[in-house]
């Protein structure tokens, strides 16, 4: 009797070692112990759904510690040297005279504020954050806010264009206003991407995880927050430019393709180049942003392996959208022929050129432009 006894007391503390040091030994995943249950050990069932598994994603953190600093220091000097040159030869020639012009300056500036926010989140997964709460509010709001603001501001550069081209008489007679009427939409463009940039000002915080302080989303209820900002952003910073934009140049290409003018066909392609280049920066990323958003949504992100290859992806494809500000001052600005002189002008005046090359480049250039069709409402297709 005293024998069967001691086996029953004996056995659960077998079983209790061997859990232990079957969890000490695994690279994935650690377990955590509900110790109200340990009076109830007199029996020898235990029932193991009651601990909790907690992913370990050591492996992801070292793919983030060498991947992303390199990829947001490249994406950040080329961004800023882009972006930059746009607005000192808008401001340096003062060709902010139509509704595109003012949009692009925008648009410039945001990808600025965009690509300042990078070497903050780069140097954040190699030490950690080390800048404060208040800074990581900041940095999140500057984020979020240049983010949906240059989303917007790519809408607004398609609708201008629809109007120019579609329906060129009517945008003919509102050029006495159009300075003041863009003036007065970019600024409630940014109001509006303020306003969608809040939740992440209210809601970010800096965090203590595994000894290293991380900025991240800080709520009650976490979960339900990031399903509602991934849903804000693959709608207002996705689904709705894009939509517009397919509108918009679809009609300029029916209206283009009507016209009598040896130069629409380089126009056309500028369109296809810019709607497609859009979806190919944008689509992966707010494709891994809906399954992520569908996963918490409906909490089947149980899987381990699952959520760090999610992770990974996710990685890969944020940064290839962030490729999106190094490439708008050559698909917005760059690519007219009146932008291309000032600049090669404003490089001649800051002393990277020579007189030289500055004329033989204009000379070369001269008689292709007076055939161009970059006027004042269509400057951003000019080739």
């Amino acid at each position: 009797m005293a024998s069967s006894l001691g086996t029953q007391m004996f056995l659960p503390v077998v079983l209790q070692l061997l859990i232990l040091v079957k969890v000490c030994g695994s690279e994935d995943a650690w377990t955590t112990f509900d110790y109200e249950d340990e009076q109830n050990t007199s029996s020898s069932t235990i029932d193991y759904s009651q601990y909790a598994l907690e992913c370990q994603k050591g492996d992801v953190r070292s793919f983030r510690a060498w991947f992303l600093p390199i990829i947001y220091t490249i994406i950040c000097l080329l961004g800023f040297i882009g972006n930059m040159m746009v607005i000192l030869t808008y401001i340096y020639f003062n060709r902010l005279k139509t509704m595109t012009d003012i949009y692009l300056l925008n648009l410039a500036i945001a990808d600025i504020l965009f690509v300042l926010t990078l070497p903050f989140w780069a140097s954040s997964y190699i030490i950690g954050w080390v800048f404060g709460s208040g800074s990581c509010k900041m940095v999140f709001c500057i984020y979020k806010l240049s983010f949906f603001s240059g989303m917007l501001l790519l809408m607004c550069i398609s609708v201008d264009r629809y109007y120019a081209i579609a329906h060129a008489t009517s945008a003919h007679g509102r050029r006495s206003k159009v300075i003041y009427y863009s003036k007065v939409s970019s600024i409630c463009l940014w109001i509006m991407a303020f306003l969608f940039a809040m939740p992440d000002l209210v809601h970010s915080g800096v965090q203590q995880r595994n000894n290293v302080n991380i900025c991240m989303h800080t709520s009650e209820n976490l979960v339900n927050l990031k399903v509602w900002l991934h849903i804000g952003q693959i709608t207002v910073g996705f689904m709705l430019p894009l939509l517009v934009m397919c509108f918009c140049y679809f009609v300029i290409i029916r209206t283009l393709l009507q016209a009598r003018n040896f130069e629409k066909n380089k126009a056309i392609k500028v369109i296809f180049a810019v709607v497609l280049i859009f979806l190919a920066f944008q689509l992966p990323y707010n494709g891994v942003m809906l399954m992520r958003t569908i996963s918490m949504s409906f909490k089947n992100n149980t899987n381990c392996e699952y959520e760090k290859k999610m992770d990974i992806a996710e990685d890969i494809t944020k940064s290839l959208a962030f490729l999106r500000c190094c490439l708008n001052p050559i698909l917005y600005a760059f690519i007219g022929v009146k932008f291309r002189n000032d600049l090669v002008r404003l490089l001649k005046e800051i002393g990277c050129i020579s007189q030289q090359q500055l004329f033989r480049y204009t000379s070369c250039k001269q008689k292709r432009s007076s055939l161009a069709m970059d006027t004042d409402t269509t400057t951003t297709f000019a080739v």
